[in-house]
């Protein structure tokens, strides 16, 4: 075969899979007017010789050959393979691997994905093998709680599936790699993007009738891809920088050659006063711990536990600090306060909860306010309340930060006042410190 006949063959197998694609885009369209605004910011292209279809977190590149043979086999896989990458995109899994492990995190978004193509039961997207997988999904339901990534993947640390169930899941779930998930930060535009495409889809689902297109598990799933989720690392670490201060190093800066530069020279220094040392500040914060029969022991001390090696990490974090570690139910039970590290090493070994009474938190910031009164604190950089949400908050906003930390999202769960910072921790960055 020449060069030309070649490229001409690779042209009609080029034309036929993009009509095949293109066929794929007007039948979801049709049937799923809810995704149209994603249908038409998804990128879809052909590119021969990758021996498979790749999703990177923003678009679908095929392998023309690849699909027009999956379609002599099946004509609704490649319907079924666009459809099962738009929902990667909308429930925002490419975007998420930086606090995952990633061969569980891609078979677990793999299988939520077509479960809800499931859920949606269209036509154009059924396969012979769907039968089989709806099998698997129900008993996965029941292991898992739920059919999110989510919960499958929690699911999957706890109950680690075995190398022939591993494999089940990649033959009835797998259409695409994800090869290119983890390098989000050329992905910038795009996370921003498909995250205003998700929540417009879940307000358009909102709209619709609770049985049109059987959409329960879109549904749920962009519930879980719209919510913010947040590193408390980095959190942490910004919460206790607030109360660094920086000031020039008297040890090292020559005030001599400095002064004489700017007699001599008038505004001509001759040493810049580049010599900065941290001046160590009392770290001043609180934080509350939520002791209703809610709140299990071993979470709180996983949750301490973590806070105390943050703050390990931190240089010179214990040289200077005045923490006070408040329990909590409807009243105040107990404040420990921490000005060393033995007094929190001590805490963690010895401490034990009170209370697991209902849980009330305006105690807690009617005592620290007292505290502040009585000159307890030199400067209060905020409250830390670790909780699971339920509670009467305060109206009125203090004088110092307060940030509400909950370990797992709860829709049912009262508000935050506008005032309050809402961090919500993954289950995944406990692990490991209870």
């Amino acid at each position: 075969m020449t060069a030309q006949e070649n490229a001409d063959r690779e042209q009609k197998i080029r034309q036929v899979a993009d009509k095949i694609l293109q066929l794929a885009y007007d039948g979801l369209l049709i049937n799923m007017r809810f995704l149209d605004v994603a249908l038409s910011r998804l990128p879809v292209t052909c590119r021969a010789g990758m021996g498979a279809h790749v999703f990177d977190g923003a678009g679908l590149t095929c392998d023309p050959l690849l699909l027009i043979r999956q379609y002599e086999k099946e004509t609704a896989l490649p319907a079924r393979l666009y459809l099962h990458t738009l929902l990667h995109a909308v429930f925002y899994h490419g975007f998420q691997t930086d606090r995952m492990k990633p061969e569980y995190w891609d078979m677990a978004t793999d299988i939520a994905v077509e479960a809800t193509i499931l859920d949606i039961d269209l036509h154009m997207t059924a396969l012979e093998e769907d039968e089989e997988l709806k099998n698997r999904l129900m008993l996965l339901k029941k292991q898992a709680g739920g059919l999110t990534a989510e919960k499958i993947y929690r699911h999957f640390r706890v109950e680690e599936p075995s190398t022939k169930a591993a494999a089940e899941w990649k033959r009835l779930c797998k259409r695409d790699e994800h090869i290119y998930w983890e390098k989000k930060e050329e992905l910038e535009l795009s996370q921003a993007q498909w995250r205003k495409i998700s929540e417009r889809i879940r307000a358009d689902l909102k709209s619709l009738s609770r049985d049109k297109n059987n959409a329960e598990s879109v549904t749920e799933n962009l519930e879980e891809a719209v919510r913010e989720h947040y590193d408390y690392t980095a959190f942490l670490k910004r919460f206790m920088a607030m109360g660094e201060a920086m000031r020039v190093n008297d040890e090292e800066f020559d005030h001599i050659f400095y002064t004489y530069g700017l007699s001599t020279y008038g505004n001509m220094p001759l040493v810049e006063p580049l010599e900065y040392q941290e001046s160590h500040k009392i770290k001043d914060f609180v934080i509350a711990i939520d002791t209703s029969a809610s709140c299990r022991g071993a979470t709180v001390q996983a949750f301490l536990k973590k806070t105390y090696n943050i703050m390990q990490e931190s240089e010179n974090f214990f040289s200077k600090i005045n923490v006070h570690i408040i329990q909590c139910d409807s009243q105040v039970q107990q404040d420990v306060k921490i000005t060393e590290r033995k007094d929190f090493d001590a805490f963690l070994k010895n401490g034990k909860l009170t209370g697991f009474g209902s849980t009330d938190f305006r105690p807690v910031f009617e005592y620290v306010d007292e505290l502040v009164r009585a000159g307890e604190f030199e400067d209060l950089k905020g409250l830390l309340y670790f909780t699971d949400g339920y509670g009467i908050y305060p109206e009125q906003m203090p004088s110092y930060e307060a940030a509400f930390i909950f370990l797992k999202e709860d829709d049912s769960a009262p508000k935050v006042p506008p005032w309050a910072i809402r961090i919500v921790l993954n289950e995944e960055e406990l692990e490991g410190e209870e």
